[in-house]
C-alpha cells in the first residue's frame, strides 16, 4: 500500500472547508490537521502538529504567514500559498523560504485565471503600442481587497511589456470576474474569465499541492505547476 500523504491546511473559512473535503476525497492524502488561530475547533499553530506533514496548503490571512514559513523551514515541508494581501516585505519572506523547501505562491488558483495570465504575456507585446489595456473586475461585496490580488497578477502579466493605468470597480454577487480589455481605434479584444463557483479554486489548491509534493526546492507560481513543461 501506498504512503498516505499529509496534508496540513492553514485556514479554516469558507474556501478552507472545501479544501479540508476535497484532500479527504483525494486518494493517497490524509488530512493530518487544520490550524486556524481564529477558530477554536481547529489547531491554533502548525507546531502543534500530531506528525509531521508532506505540504501544507495555506488559505487563511496574512497574520499567518510568519507561524507558516518559520514552520516549513524549520521542518523543510513544502508548501502553497494562496492568501491573498500579503505585503511586499511578506512576498519576499515568502521567496526566502524557497531556499528551504518547494514554495508555490499564487494570488489565484483557478485554471482559467492562470491560462489568462499565459494569454496576456503571449499577446501584449504585439497589441500594446497600438491598444490601450484595461482590467475590469467584479466580485461579491464580502470580498476584501480590491483590486483583488488577481487583477494585481493579470497586471503584473501585462506589466511585463510596460505600463499602464488601474481602473477600479465593484457590484455584484459573482463569485470573482475578470476581462482584460485591448481597446484599439476601431476594434476591441476583450478576454474574460469568470468562476462560477469556489470549486475551481479548490481543484487548482490541489493540482498546487500535488505538484509541490514533487518538486524540488524551489519557488513556483501556478503556472509552474499547471504547466510544468514551460517553467520559468
Amino acid at each position: 500500500k501506498m504512503e498516505q500523504k499529509k496534508i496540513a491546511l492553514v485556514g479554516y473559512g469558507a474556501m478552507g472547508k472545501r479544501i479540508a473535503a476535497a484532500i479527504q476525497d483525494h486518494e493517497g492524502w490524509e488530512l493530518c490537521g487544520v490550524i486556524d488561530p481564529l477558530n477554536e475547533e481547529c489547531l491554533s499553530s502548525l507546531s502543534l502538529l500530531p506528525e509531521k506533514p508532506h505540504v501544507v496548503i495555506d488559505f487563511s490571512h496574512p497574520a499567518n504567514l510568519e507561524m507558516i514559513l518559520s514552520y516549513c523551514r524549520e521542518q523543510e515541508v513544502a508548501c502553497v500559498l494562496s492568501t491573498t494581501g500579503f505585503s511586499p516585505a511578506q512576498e519576499a519572506m515568502c521567496r526566502e523560504l524557497s531556499a528551504y523547501a518547494p514554495v508555490v505562491r499564487t494570488q489565484n488558483t483557478s485554471l482559467g485565471i492562470n491560462i489568462l495570465e499565459e494569454i496576456l504575456r503571449t499577446i501584449t507585446p504585439i497589441l500594446k503600442d497600438r491598444f490601450d489595456i484595461e482590467i475590469i473586475e467584479k466580485h461579491h461585496n464580502k470580498k476584501i481587497d480590491a483590486p483583488s490580488g488577481t487583477a494585481k497578477m493579470l497586471a503584473r502579466a501585462i506589466e511585463e511589456s510596460g505600463d499602464f493605468p488601474e481602473v477600479h470597480g465593484r457590484d455584484g454577487t459573482i463569485v470573482g470576474e475578470h476581462t482584460v480589455l485591448f481597446a484599439g481605434d476601431d476594434e476591441l479584444i476583450e478576454i474574460k474569465h469568470t468562476a462560477l463557483s469556489k470549486q475551481v479554486f479548490v481543484a487548482g489548491a490541489i493540482k498546487a499541492a500535488e505538484f509541490a509534493l514533487s518538486a524540488p526546492k524551489g519557488f513556483y507560481s501556478m503556472g509552474d505547476a499547471l504547466f510544468p513543461h514551460n517553467a520559468h
